[in-house]
């Protein structure tokens, strides 16, 4: 059999096995896969370093499906390829419980590197990949070696680059030159709703191009000569991202379907399989794949002899470099903290319940890291052209700028979403823990990626600053009002609003431990008093809700978090002066709170018995889950004036939140 032949052969593998998962489940998208199969044959059967065997070697490259509907076409890689991924599970595409769900699952399925779905987020994680795989290599690589040297390759299709998140993170890839990226481009021209020329018209090559990235073809997505000398010319120089534009046919071999919609989102049918089988010239039942195109697909052979040659190679940098040995071992293939990292956290917490100044969360942010940082190398931040607001950097952090990545923090540009979902690359590739700052209310621009996070599992932390009316005269466009708890209801999400220095301190360290969950820590412009703690308080912040201030035989229950933490003390002073005891409960974590045990929280939020009032400069739709019967909050947008108007404005005062204890008690003693 001639290579050409094979390779034919080999797509068809890849053809056969897509339409007949999806024709199974009676659910999909058949077009896709069937149309990039050659570009799958070229990479997959050429290039790609990966070993079956250990789906996480550290040096592997990584491949990111970024229009994640065709999804079938990664499963038949995976399966043909090696993976622990068998036949009986890509007959359960899309069922309850399979390894082979509609869009593909990092975690769930062996190989696959990320999520995706949301379309142009694949395309932005990998550049999150490549830019990672640079910090890495400018850490640990040595002269004579290179222990970090893999390529980002990442299959995109016309709805990645219709999202504008592929603006975001492409210019960003660009002028970074980060020439280890790969983009292959399935320009097929058609969407769901038909033909693209009547909505996407761009002149993709030149758009890409000004960017800064290399532009290959439009070539023909089904020659896998082309593509694999496309594919060389790209790995042969390292200056700059390269695009492959491939022209294919969506749902190439079906000869009543290719070309058009209608085999974008559906099954073939069975009449239309029988046919596309007849053209192909594939003679196979379902599911069934001969000896010979099975072993032209392994690549558990050739993957064991690429990782053994690393392990070989790293066993020598170990021998003349064993510190950095040691530490690449930690980071990147245990992903722990470094030894003594509890002792130095339990100090610097210990020292900023000291302290007695009053200053603004996001300062105490910074300080944090200042003290932290230099002892957790794997910490990479940045800011969404935010960094003097929001106080991501750190003494000697170094930038990272185009071609130089010996730096630990990123001028990410106005690029919130882009920011978010690289940010997702970073923590997925490893031996990065990145975190990133906006304002709070440009979190909104980034909720889906922060959403993607939180699905995958991945240690990262978003520092949102600015975050109520307290960010002042720039009015209602730059002042949170529903974000905070709208971030609160994306589940696996640590959402931490800390109301001084203390909690601050311990919102970081909480998320720097939290080794399976995302955080997002809500921090003030303002500066906020410093509230005195016994030991015990300071250690219970860490379950994210603890009694602040306690009064015998209490009234009422004060709920706070945030800035407002300070009002509910003051009226806790106030009512004090009446005889009316109230208990100030602190939640700087509402999230993290309701993992607690029942017995933890009902001891801290007291009998049922006890009015509950909630306060925070934001949406009251969230105090009902404590059983709230009142809450001070701020359920409109807010204005343009200094911070201190704005808050007596909005009745954000103490004499204002006693009155509405008085109320309260009043109204349950009717």
């Amino acid at each position: 059999m001639t290579t050409s032949t094979m390779h034919k052969q080999q797509a068809n593998a890849l053809r056969a096995l897509a339409m007949d998962a999806v024709q199974a489940a009676n659910s999909g998208h058949p077009g896709a896969p069937m149309g990039m199969a050659e570009m799958a044959v070229a990479l997959w059967g050429g290039p790609l370093r990966h070993n079956p065997a250990n789906p996480a070697w550290p040096d592997r490259d990584r491949f990111v499906l970024s229009n994640g509907h065709a999804s079938m076409l990664l499963y038949a890689l995976l399966h043909l390829s090696g993976y622990e991924l068998s036949l009986d599970e890509l007959k359960r595409f899309r069922q309850l419980h399979s390894k082979t769900p509609g869009h593909p699952e990092q975690g769930l399925t062996p190989g696959v590197e990320t999520t995706t779905g949301p379309l142009g987020q694949g395309l932005a994680n990998a550049v999150g990949f490549a830019l990672a795989e640079r910090l890495l290599a400018a850490q640990f690589n040595r002269p004579g070696h290179r222990v970090v040297d893999h390529h980002s390759y990442v299959f995109l299709g016309d709805g990645c680059l219709m999202e504008g998140i592929s603006h975001e993170a492409c210019s960003l890839a660009g002028t970074l030159k980060l020439g280890k990226l790969i983009a292959l481009y399935d320009a097929n021209g058609i969407s769901i709703d038909g033909p693209i020329e009547g909505w996407f018209a761009d002149d993709t090559a030149a758009r890409f191009e000004s960017y800064g990235w290399r532009v290959l073809g439009p070539l023909d997505g089904h020659d896998v000569a082309a593509l694999s000398q496309a594919l060389a010319q790209a790995r042969a120089s390292e200056d700059r991202p390269t695009l492959i534009i491939c022209r294919t046919t969506i749902g190439q071999g079906s000869p009543g379907r290719a070309g058009s919609a209608k085999v974008h989102g559906e099954p073939l049918g069975a009449a239309e399989i029988a046919a596309t089988r007849a053209a192909m010239g594939w003679p196979h039942p379902p599911f069934e794949i001969p000896d010979g195109l099975r072993q032209a697909w392994d690549a558990r052979e050739r993957g064991a002899a690429l990782e053994h040659d690393w392990q070989r190679r790293f066993a020598a940098y170990r021998s003349e470099h064993a510190q950095l040995a040691a530490e690449f071992e930690r980071r990147v293939l245990r992903r722990e903290l470094p030894p003594g990292f509890e002792l130095l956290a339990f100090k610097t917490l210990a020292a900023t319940a000291q302290r007695q100044d009053a200053v603004a969360t996001r300062k105490a942010s910074q300080q944090l890291l200042a003290a932290l940082a230099p002892q957790l190398p794997e910490l990479f931040g940045g800011s969404a052209d935010l960094t003097a607001s929001n106080l991501t950097d750190f003494p000697a952090c170094g930038s990272v700028r185009p071609g130089d990545f010996g730096g630990r923090h990123l001028s990410y540009g106005v690029r919130e979403f882009g920011m978010a979902a690289v940010m997702n690359g970073l923590a997925l590739h490893g031996g990065l823990i990145p975190y990133g700052g906006t304002f709070l209310s440009f979190s909104d621009y980034s909720r889906n990626a922060i959403r993607m996070a939180a699905l995958m599992k991945q240690q990262l932390i978003h520092v949102f600053t600015h975050d109520s009316i307290g960010l002042g005269e720039d009015g209602p466009t730059h002042q949170p009002v529903e974000q905070a708890e709208s971030l609160r209801l994306i589940p696996g999400l640590e959402v931490w609003r800390p109301g001084d220095a203390t909690e601050t301190a311990a919102a970081w360290i909480a998320a720097l431990q939290e080794r399976e969950r995302p955080s997002a820590l809500l921090l003030s412009r303002q500066a906020l008093p410093a509230q005195p703690r016994a030991p015990e308080q300071v250690v219970a912040i860490a379950r994210g809700g603890y009694v602040l201030s306690e009064r015998p035989a209490p009234r009422a229950v004060l709920l706070a978090s945030g800035s407002e933490l300070q009002l509910a003390l003051a009226a806790q002073a106030l009512l004090d002066g009446e005889g009316i005891a109230v208990r100030v409960v602190s939640l700087p974590s509402a999230t993290r709170f309701e993992r607690q045990e029942a017995a933890y929280r009902s001891a801290v939020l007291g009998p049922r018995t006890l009015p509950r009032i909630g306060v925070e400069a934001g949406s009251t739709r969230g105090w009902g889950r404590y059983g709230c019967a009142a809450a001070l909050g701020l359920d409109r947008f807010g204005e343009s004036a200094p911070a201190g108007l704005l808050f007596e404005q909005f009745g954000f005062t103490p004499d204002n939140l006693a009155a509405l204890v008085r109320r309260t008690l009043a109204e349950e003693a009717f």
